[in-house]
């Protein structure tokens, strides 16, 4: 009898040697006559346990992990083909770990579950169900859907995804396109690299339903260009939609079309604002472009665009496949379905979390993260990437909702969550905001591009102490400059973490700086 046993191909796992796990579970295998069949299928989420390995037996998939190489012939020896306990690194059943059981999973339902190429493991997980059902609708119609399911941007802006579709649906057009906005460059974010590393049919699929709601023929997905692993794999599933029909100039013979195509990005922060995007993807230097007109009237080449980050393109198929009721179910006031959260930084715990809108934070660091790696106490946390202010720990109850932390002037963004704890020096934490925006900037406009200079400039005159009262009123006009006159939110959302280290951390920034 063969027995199926999964190895993650991912890019933690490789990092932290799931390519030598699975070689090493083959040669023993092969040493001891015993017959395996080695699928290597996408993660989890739980980093902290990478590489994990599973094991299917009659009552369902063991799982163990963290595994090093030379843990493998132990486990054989264990009884790992029968699920045999291994008290240093069984887990149990794979879906009854408490970190993954305690998820509201809906778009991340079958990462670490399928081989991520197969097309028939993604159909047997209910694939391409809505995309079969958008072949039934009216455009109108499909679009109501995403309106009525509550769907936001997900890729930090907040904005309805329903409406900003209605737009590019009645802006009359021979040409229109879906963008998918992949360049994810957010500090501590991976959920977009998920998606494609290990569920890369669920993003076809909503980019496939985004072109029939709209009367888009041509998609394109900007992808990070720091990320191959994500570029090889949803490039040979974009080939084998096609080959399937999926995808191409008659998707299941219906007569509608959808062609797809992966860009590489230009290896810039600022490719992330949507419009800085559309330039580099039609070949020109990533600037922030004016608006209006808004890229739903003239976006991609002049003509009408969706653009979408990925986990907004990923939510459409479950809610397209289950009714948009099904959706909105989840959630709290404006802020319906779920959150991907990331946690990342100085935590026990490392992973994506995919929960409803209005778990608390401090329960998602600590029920969920663990706490901090190091054991010491948490000062500080960072949500929403580089942008995003710093938390003390009097707003670590606030619930993970969009308006809950705009009244704060915090932002969810991409849900990245970073922790710091209390060794932290957090006037360098504002001092390194605004000299990742003069390192980022696109340049275009003045308040961005000399501001954060002189914010940097600022900052070191404040930590060696020189007029630091006076200079502290400069930094605070300075912020509030950067917020009022920026195009966009690289220049107007840069001042937000050095805002709240000053409100929140102001002895940080009396102490004089310590010499690296």
């Amino acid at each position: 009898m063969t027995t199926r046993l999964f190895v993650p191909r991912e890019t933690t796992a490789l990092a932290l040697g799931a390519d030598e796990v699975a070689q090493r579970i083959e040669a023993e295998a092969e040493a001891r006559g015993v017959e395996i069949e080695l699928v290597r299928n996408g993660s989890r989420g739980l980093f902290w346990l990478e590489p994990l390995v599973e094991v299917e037996t009659a009552v369902g998939r063991i799982a163990y992990g963290p595994v090093a190489p030379e843990d493998v012939a132990g486990l054989f020896d264990a009884g790992l083909l029968e699920g045999g306990e291994a008290p240093s690194l069984c887990q149990g059943p794979a879906e009854e770990i408490p970190y993954l059981q305690a998820q509201q999973r809906l778009t991340f339902s079958r990462i670490g579950v399928t081989d991520p190429l197969s097309l028939e493991d993604y159909c047997a997980h209910d694939g391409f169900r809505g995309l079969r059902r958008a072949l039934g609708l009216a455009p109108q119609a499909i679009v109501d859907e995403v309106k009525a399911s509550g769907l936001r941007g997900r890729g930090g802006a907040a904005f309805p995804t329903g409406i900003k579709w209605q737009t590019v649906l009645d802006a009359p057009a021979a040409q229109k396109y879906i963008v998918c906005n992949a360049d994810e460059g957010d500090s501590g974010t991976f959920a977009d690299r998920l998606v494609m590393e290990c569920d890369p049919y669920l993003l076809i699929e909503g980019m496939a339903i985004a072109g029939l709601a709209v009367g888009a023929t041509q998609g394109y997905v900007y992808l990070r260009s720091e990320y191959p692993l994500a570029q090889q794999i949803f490039n040979e599933a974009i080939a084998r939609a096609e080959a399937a029909g999926y995808l191409g100039s008659d998707i299941l013979g219906s007569g509608q079309a959808f062609h797809l195509e992966v860009r590489l990005g230009a290896g810039a922060y600022i490719c992330g604002e949507e419009t800085s995007l559309l330039e580099s993807l039609e070949g020109k230097r990533g600037m922030v472009r004016f608006k209006p007109p808004l890229p739903a009237i003239e976006g991609l080449f002049g003509q009408p665009t969706v653009v979408n980050n990925v986990l907004s393109l990923a939510a459409v198929p479950f809610i397209l496949a289950e009714g948009a009721a099904a959706y909105a179910d989840c959630g709290m006031g404006r802020s319906r379905g779920t959150l991907a959260l990331q946690l990342a930084g100085n935590v026990q715990r490392g992973g994506l979390v995919e929960l409803a809108f209005g778990t608390t934070l401090r329960q998602l660091m600590e029920e969920f993260g663990g706490g901090t790696f190091t054991g010491r106490p948490l000062r500080a946390v960072q949500v929403g990437g580089p942008l995003g202010a710093y938390l003390p720990e009097s707003q670590w109850d606030l619930p993970l909702d969009y308006e809950a932390f705009a009244e704060v002037g915090a932002v969810l963004g991409h849900g990245g969550v970073v922790m710091f704890d209390d060794t932290v020096d957090m006037a360098e934490q504002a001092r390194f905001a605004m000299e990742f925006c003069t390192v980022e900037s696109c340049g275009k406009c003045t308040p961005c591009r000399i501001g954060a200079v002189r914010g940097v400039e600022v900052i070191d005159r404040i930590r060696a102490g020189e007029r630091r009262e006076a200079n502290l009123i400069l930094l605070a006009d300075l912020c509030e400059t950067m917020v009022d006159g920026s195009l966009c939110a690289m220049g107007g959302m840069t001042p937000f973490p050095v805002q709240s280290v000053m409100k929140h951390f102001p002895d940080d920034l009396q102490r004089d700086a310590q010499p690296h």
